[in-house]
């Protein structure tokens, strides 16, 4: 393990050098691989260097210990416990970080949101849904553009689409698929009962063009009118898409913008997101059971998550989590639960880890 992180940081200090090279700017995509190869050794290196640095006041706290004088000593064994717990800490941050990485981490995403049981009121529970991902989004500082969305009549959304970018999208967002329940009075029961609705909650990686070459003869594009508001526009211009890839039936629809060009490009951006999810889905399949004791299969069929208003509660069901802080939730503070997701699977990684070690 030694010989490993000494050659992290052989590699880290190599790469910085490099970096101060102003001829590595003549080259923006070997650039971009640089610095992000750079940002993911940067915490490991540090944590190893502190934790060196930490034996070595350890080793000279035990030298102290042989010394004469009886404060001196003393002094030395109150350093030993406050240096032993900080190399503690440090050792447990450094197994995390070093933990097999997910390729697509640091990639963006395709939020896709459908209401599912419930009609109107599921409706109005995937506007809530996606309110709540947009306002996490903002606090990470993630931009949110909106793809494609087709609205209820009371002004919920049966289906929407956003792409999200930013810094460890999917890294964060990953454990959000699948299905996600609501139990509320609808603003329109007189009698005050208890609804039960349910929306189906979709995280894709956003593709690459480099990682998926979808050819041109594997799909069907059809143009018409788009339909609801829009006056004139609507009457008399076809640019709407349908996307259909004809392999896999996979179909992608988009009318929200009045640019024929820009709605095949939106659409291709969500079809090309759904069919590198198929390929990925099929990898994962024989490590199914692995995920399932990890957070959970992923299937967008799983019920993963309860939002109960009149007890203020929200229940991740994969790990037993129940917070009674639903409207901070809601109004964005998400990372009450998926900060404790990611740390169940950590926990998870590493039990794996010193099994195999074992």
């Amino acid at each position: 393990m030694r010989e490993k992180l000494e050659s992290l940081c052989r590699r880290f200090d190599e790469l910085t050098a490099r970096m101060s090279d102003p001829s590595i700017y003549d080259d923006m995509v070997a650039y971009k691989k640089l610095t992000k190869e750079v940002a993911q050794l940067e915490p490991i290196v540090k944590t190893w260097r502190c934790l060196e640095d930490l034996r070595a006041e350890y080793d000279e706290a035990l030298m102290m210990l042989e010394e004469p004088d009886e404060e001196l000593r003393e002094l030395a064994k109150e350093e030993l416990k406050t240096v032993g717990r900080e190399r503690e800490r440090l050792e447990a941050d450094l197994q995390i970080l070093l933990l097999p990485r997910d390729p697509n981490d640091d990639k963006n995403v395709i939020l896709e949101i459908r209401a599912g049981a419930g009609g109107e009121e599921a409706a109005l529970f995937a506007s809530d849904l996606f309110r709540m991902y947009s306002r996490f989004a903002e606090k990470q500082k993630w931009r949110v553009e909106m793809l494609s969305f087709n609205e209820s009549d009371n002004g919920g959304y049966k289906e929407v689409i956003a792409n999200l970018c930013g810094d460890q999208v999917y890294s964060v967002l990953k454990f959000e698929g699948g299905v996600h329940r609501v139990q509320r009075v609808p603003a329109t029961e007189s009698q005050g009962r208890i609804h039960t609705s349910t929306c189906t909650v979709a995280v894709m990686v956003e593709a690459e063009d480099v990682e998926l070459n979808v050819p041109d003869t594997e799909l069907r594009i059809d143009t018409y009118r788009a339909s609801g508001a829009g006056g004139q526009h609507v009457n008399r211009t076809e640019s709407a898409i349908r996307i259909t890839h004809l392999p896999t039936g996979t179909v992608v629809t988009c009318q929200d913008e009045k640019s024929q060009h820009k709605n095949k490009a939106r659409a291709m951006k969500v079809l090309k997101a759904r069919l590198l999810d198929l390929a990925q889905a099929a990898q994962h399949a024989e490590r199914t059971d692995e995920r399932r004791a990890m957070v959970g299969t992923g299937d967008r069929s799983e019920r993963i998550r309860t939002y109960n208003y009149p007890q203020g509660r929200v229940t991740d069901h994969r790990i037993g989590l129940t917070l009674y802080k639903l409207s901070d939730i809601i109004d964005g503070s998400l990372e009450s639960v998926t900060d404790p997701l990611r740390a169940h699977v950590q926990a998870s990684l590493l039990e794996e880890q010193k099994r195999d070690v074992i």
